[in-house]
């Protein structure tokens, strides 16, 4: 007799350009980001913050995507892609990075491949 497969689907959460929220934020799912936040931003999965969004905040996640502005630290346990229109303000922990020409970011950039998992993600 063989297991049945099951396949393991993690929602999407998607916050509109018009959305501003005031606080934390968990998710084991995927998070899209094209509004406001300001708080704290626990993602399991992949964040994507739109090119209109502003964060101002700490974003801890499995890997991030980042096209608008954050102010705040962001943590990725795997890649962190800042794209042509990303402006980071704060310092930056990843497995990986991606900058595309025209990102820019202040702050200080630490890659630490060695640790598997952060500690407000587990």
């Amino acid at each position: 007799m063989s297991k049945p497969i099951i396949n393991e689907v993690k929602a999407l959460n998607t916050f509109a350009q018009d959305t501003k929220i005031i606080g934390d934020i968990e998710s084991d799912g995927d998070i899209r980001m094209d509004g406001a936040m300001e708080g704290k931003l626990n993602c399991k999965g992949r964040v994507v913050i739109g090119p209109e969004a502003l964060i101002k905040g700490t974003i801890n996640a499995q890997n991030a995507e980042i096209l608008g502005n954050v102010e705040g630290e962001i943590n990725v346990i795997d890649l962190l892609t800042l794209k042509s229109t990303a402006v980071i303000t704060g310092d930056l922990l990843m497995g990986k990075l991606s900058v595309e020409p025209g990102a820019r970011f202040t702050g200080n950039c630490k890659m630490n491949g060695s640790e598997k998992s952060l500690p407000d993600l587990e």
